[in-house]
């Protein structure tokens, strides 16, 4: 059956397609509990290999900085790996790594976790490290580290948006689409005006509002003995003293666009590149599993109605794309596709404007449905198929919902939705003002 679903989901048609392909149920065990200052601690033994994942998760991300400061949520998580008295810069890798294991950060609208993965019997090294860096990294924090870690963040705002091709659409889209005042209107990555603006004295303010344990959740899956994992977490964060939980900002609903707009961007691109960008609901808020599916339908591999109309039948695009981005506060669907080489900007516009308006006239059909949460379940079992990707679900449901046992509902919330309702919902989503953006060769 799983076999069947990825061939659906890459375009490869099998001898005999049946009815209904649905992913197999499956459940995830967790130990949820709190220590007494305020640090929740998520447990999920999995002995099928010897390995083990910790996640130190924390519920901060861009949303909650202040004006003229954006960009530092994602600056602190570089931040986190300069170092402390105990693990000096550069020793945080080199000691998990030198035992086979390795470690990474993200920073997002809503959240920054940090995560470990390795051997089974790095769980005490993992621990002590993130316990030790919680602890104590405002202690040697100091401007040389600022300054290379604030370029460091600046080069990466040039590689990936400004000069990645096609990418500088990111940084205008939150603002184009968000007021001014609302958390969601600046990019992750900042700008360059308030990085250089970012003192040390920011730093060690922020680290002391939002880094602090009952700010965090705690992860640790896979192969591990219970008793023992219980022990050392409260020998290296058991100890660490309770501090108020910052006040989280609050995502209020974005107000719907006035009138849609185009937006012209000049880039080194040879071809052009058209994005319909709408707003839509949050993460699993009501009709967001029916705009998933309606992105599935829309441009979920090569039976997708986009991929047959504009690059199959029409040959007017080199690829196209569909996304529901969700975030916990509002979402954003994305139709995007890059054109031939004999095709226009505006060319690709029609087509799509086309393909929206069909939705009316032709409505997904049961086989189109069925063949989208086919499509949806093979992404989902592919992110959770690695511990490192479970633990990370695991942590969104933790944060979104403060039960990480609803994992299973990444796959299941599709089953029960029909052709008509997302019919209805795509109806409502796609007919509202939008933005239109056109990146065309300079």
């Amino acid at each position: 059956m799983r076999i069947l679903a990825t061939l659906l989901a890459l375009g490869v048609a099998p001898a005999v397609q049946p009815a209904v392909v649905r992913a197999e149920p499956f459940q995830v065990q967790v130990e949820r509990y709190l220590l007494p200052n305020g640090l929740v601690v998520i447990l999920h033994p999995d002995h099928r290999l010897p390995n083990i994942v910790t996640e130190l998760s924390y519920r901060v991300g861009s949303r909650d900085e202040r004006p003229g400061r954006t960009g530092f949520a994602h600056l602190f998580e570089h931040l986190m790996f300069m170092g402390t008295e105990a693990v000096p810069n550069g020793k945080f890798d080199s000691i998990m790594e030198a035992e086979g294991g390795q470690n990474n950060g993200a920073t997002s609208e809503d959240r920054t976790y940090y995560f470990e993965s390795g051997p089974s019997n790095l769980l005490e090294t993992f621990l002590w490290l993130e316990a030790d860096r919680l602890s104590t990294l405002p202690d040697g924090m100091n401007k040389a580290k600022l300054d290379l870690q604030r370029d460091v963040v600046k080069n990466e705002r040039r590689q990936s948006y400004e000069n990645r091709p096609y990418a500088k659409m990111e940084l205008v889209l939150p603002e184009k689409l968000y007021p001014l005042g609302h958390p969601y209107h600046h990019p992750v990555i900042g700008s360059h005006r308030d990085l250089s603006a970012a003192r040390v004295s920011d730093v060690t303010a922020f680290f002391h509002t939002f880094y602090v344990p009952s700010n965090a959740v705690l992860i640790v899956a896979g192969d591990f003995d219970t008793a023992r994992a219980k022990t050392l977490i409260e020998h290296y964060f058991g100890w660490m003293k309770q501090v108020p939980e910052p006040t989280h900002v609050e995502i209020p609903t974005p107000p719907p666009l006035s009138k849609t707009e185009i937006v012209t961007l000049t880039d080194a691109v040879e071809l052009p590149k058209v994005t319909f960008a709408f707003l839509s609901p949050a993460w699993f808020a009501p009709d967001d599993a029916e705009c998933e599916l309606l992105a599935a339908l829309l441009g979920g591999g090569k039976f997708s109605r986009l991929y047959q109309r504009l690059v199959y039948e029409r040959k007017i695009a080199e690829s196209v794309e569909v996304e529901q981005r969700a975030m916990q506060g509002s979402g954003i669907f994305l139709i995007s596709a890059i054109a031939r080489k004999d095709k226009t900007a505006a060319d690709l516009e029609t087509a799509i404007t086309e393909e929206v308006e069909r939705l009316r006239t032709a409505p997904p059909t049961d086989r189109e449905i069925e063949r989208a949460r086919a499509f949806l379940d093979v992404e989902h079992l592919r992110e959770i198929e690695s511990m490192i990707g479970l633990t990370e679900a695991i942590a969104q449901f933790d944060f979104r919902f403060g039960d990480p046992s609803r994992v299973p509902e990444l796959l299941s919330r599709y089953q029960k939705i029909g052709a008509p309702a997302v019919a209805t919902v795509a109806l409502r989503v796609l007919s509202k003002p939008h933005l239109i953006f056109r990146v065309v060769p300079r």
